[in-house]
């Protein structure tokens, strides 16, 4: 039998795994912050900067897939990191509407200033790297999860 109570402890903000999660995430930018603003990034810049850094040569679409945002949103943040010139926009040759990215000798030499990131991020975390990457592997199977409810 649901009671009353229960019923609004259901609904306490603190008690919502969404709110948990957003919480964290603002918490986690703000740490970021300092140490991206060091490397000229904003922390949207600095996920689209990862992403190229793990694999050049990308296009719009294929970032987008890769930071789950849209195409749309994603284009002007490109166009700022190429105005501070760390990567190069192109139209693909056998298809214009789309466009390959590539980092600059500028953008893959950012990537050795970032290095030192994940472990200012792992100390600030408090948490061990074990500890840290158990809850990664959570989180990205809740975010699987999430998805396949999404789409099926």
């Amino acid at each position: 039998m649901t009671t009353e109570r229960d019923t609004c402890d259901d609904l306490l903000l603190d008690n919502q795994a969404c709110f948990a999660l957003h919480s964290t995430s603002l918490m986690m930018t703000k740490v970021y912050k300092p140490l991206l603003q060091a490397l000229g990034l904003t922390y949207p810049q600095y996920l689209a900067m990862m992403v190229l850094w793990e694999k050049d040569g990308l296009t719009v679409g294929e970032i987008s897939t890769r930071l789950l945002t849209d195409p749309g949103s994603l284009t002007p943040l490109l166009k700022r990191l190429e105005g501070e010139g760390l990567l190069s926009r192109t139209r693909s040759r056998e298809d214009e509407r789309v466009v390959i990215v590539e980092l600059t000798a500028q953008g893959r030499a950012l990537r050795e200033q970032a290095k030192s990131v994940p472990q200012c991020i792992l100390g600030a975390s408090g948490f061990t790297l074990e500890r840290l990457q158990n809850l990664q592997s959570e989180l990205q199977a809740l975010r699987s999860h999430l998805q396949d409810s999404l789409t099926g």
